[in-house]
């Protein structure tokens, strides 16, 4: 699991997984799947509109999926998806979905 300094985690990555797109991405922006997941578990959703947002907070509380869409340095969008049952947590590019 990803530790954090910030806070505390919201919830459990479970496994993480990367597609290669999402791989090639952090490679070339020269940035890390942890800097991303930090912000992830802490309940920054990144670039989601405001029902988005509020939906990752309902699904907090319901055992349902959680989105979370950032961009890389780079400007890649760059999504990070955890199960409804928080078994696993998968890094990927929006196309690759």
């Amino acid at each position: 699991m990803i530790s954090t300094n910030e806070t505390q985690p919201r919830f459990s990555l479970g496994q993480v997984v990367a597609t290669p797109g999402a791989l090639e991405a952090l490679t070339l922006s020269g940035q890390s799947p942890e800097e991303f997941l930090k912000r992830h578990l802490n309940g920054d959703w990144g670039d989601v509109c405001e029902d988005d947002r509020q939906a990752n907070e309902d699904a907090l509380l319901h055992s349902e999926r959680l989105l979370s869409s950032y961009h890389t340095s780079r400007g890649t969008k760059l999504w990070i998806i955890t199960e409804a049952d928080q078994t696993a947590t998968t890094l990927l590019l929006p196309e690759e979905y």
